[in-house]
């Protein structure tokens, strides 16, 4: 009998200090006005003595205790991520290590603003095909990678973690899916470039190593591609969907998709007011602060859509219930 993947707990977690867009201010030529204004965001979380792998594991450590779970039952932890501590070890490795998951297979995705929801779609095919249990984590120190001098980009991001843990059952939670991919845009949003360097070779482009992003450029593929992608995902759901969850990047962006799909617009959550673009975190931090408040309810097979879309590019959208 074939298994599939539901969502059982949820967590989250965010560094202590929190930025606003005044403190920002101070060292940048911008304002609290412009930044809210383009964006919605108003604050963001910054790491100051914290690593991706930290966040991972304060995450991974709550979703164990929530649900009673040993660590040792785990089957697989999976982290997507963008701005890992190593290239090796992955950040799913440390947090293996960490909380003793001694039997879980781990390793990091890359995806960018999409990698949660690849992640999700690759944790629910292993449970199809054996396994019973596992964490899908999305945690992001952005700050570390950002060039602070580049108000266009510095004012957006943000650092965070948040997680699910997947469990096997026999009724089908992810009904539907949409992965898509174009790497001819690649190059639309960068970050971590490394030149070729050693005594028999080398080669420097100029190109920086901190995030570079075409603004313009991606916020045409969200509100075009991405909005394409959903409305072709949901078009006979639509009028079932409670709520949808979509990477947390721009205020503007879920205005434009929610008219493009024909959807009320408050049935799109938000929060990057408070934690600006966290990236792979985005949807996993959302996703928890809606169930401790209520307003999603695990079990409850309330509806909902999770799409993220970013770098690489990459975009991806599930339809599951709760």
């Amino acid at each position: 009998m074939t298994n599939f993947g539901q969502i059982t707990a949820t967590a989250s977690y965010v560094p202590e200090k929190i930025v606003t867009n005044d403190q920002l201010a101070e060292i940048m030529d911008t304002s609290d006005e412009w930044i809210y204004s383009r964006t919605g965001i108003k604050t963001r979380h910054i790491a100051t003595d914290e690593n991706t792998s930290d966040l991972c594991i304060h995450v991974a450590k709550q979703l164990v205790q929530k649900s009673g779970t040993a660590p040792e039952e785990l089957d697989f932890i999976l982290v997507a991520t963008m701005s890992p501590d190593y290239n090796s070890p992955s950040v799913a490795c440390m947090v293996q290590g960490a909380i003793g998951a001694t039997n879980a297979l781990a390793f990091d995705l890359s995806a960018a603003c999409a990698g949660f929801v690849y992640a999700l779609s690759m944790g629910e095919k292993m449970i199809r095909t054996g396994s019973k249990k596992g964490l899908i984590i999305g945690g992001e120190v952005l700050s570390k990678v950002l060039d602070w001098q580049d108000r266009s980009t510095a004012v957006l991001f943000g650092d965070g973690a948040g997680g699910v843990l997947l469990e096997a059952t026999q009724e089908q939670h992810l009904l539907k899916e949409s992965l898509r991919a174009d790497g001819t845009r690649g190059m639309s949003l960068t970050s971590g470039y490394r030149a070729i360097d050693s005594p028999y070779g080398s080669v420097n482009t100029g190109q920086s190593s901190c995030l570079t992003m075409a603004g313009r450029d991606i916020f045409d593929f969200a509100t075009r591609d991405v909005a394409k992608a959903i409305d072709e995902l949901i078009e006979e759901d639509k009028e079932d969907i409670d709520y949808f969850l979509l990477h947390q990047a721009n205020s503007r962006i879920l205005d434009k998709i929610a008219r493009k799909i024909k959807v009320p617009r408050e049935k799109f959550l938000q929060n990057m007011d408070k934690y600006g673009n966290t990236s792979g975190a985005t949807i996993p931090l959302l996703l928890d602060e809606a169930v401790t408040s209520g307003t999603l309810t695990l079990g409850s097979n309330q509806k909902v859509v999770l799409s993220g879309f970013g770098g690489g590019l990459t975009w991806g959208t599930v339809l599951l219930t709760l």
